[in-house]
């Protein structure tokens, strides 16, 4: 049975850090991607960062703006999201997520893919 399961979410002030982590069971990093997706009440789903087994990296760009540092841990099959530099922008739920290869939506990951069920992270002005 797959099973993502997400931790270091919280609530911090702007210009604060958190690290997310997620522990993986039930496949290998080896078969796919795996990173964080977003969601806050309201908006569309983001893709915010993926890792492949090989260590290359993904950011979301627009959303990471150069804050973001996405990191794995293949004996522990972790995968940690270190965020730095927060802002109120940032508060949604974080989505621990493998999405089906080669797809990276949203859409593609939550019904397709393995999805965790969430942190919660809320950035205050």
């Amino acid at each position: 049975q797959v099973q993502l399961v997400e931790s270091g979410g919280g609530s911090v002030q702007a210009g604060g850090s958190l690290n997310l982590s997620c522990t993986a069971s039930g496949f290998t990093f080896e078969d796919r991607e795996m990173g964080w997706y977003r969601q806050a009440p309201g908006n569309e789903c983001e893709l915010v960062s993926l890792i492949s087994s090989d260590g290359s990296t993904y950011y979301a760009d627009a959303v990471v703006k150069g804050r973001f540092t996405i990191s794995q841990d293949k004996a522990k099959n972790t995968v940690n999201l270190q965020m730095t530099n927060l802002e109120p922008e940032d508060t949604a739920v974080y989505h621990c997520a493998a999405p089906p290869p080669p797809a990276r939506g949203c859409i593609a990951a939550k019904q397709f893919g393995y999805w965790g069920q969430g942190t919660q992270v809320t950035v205050s002005s």
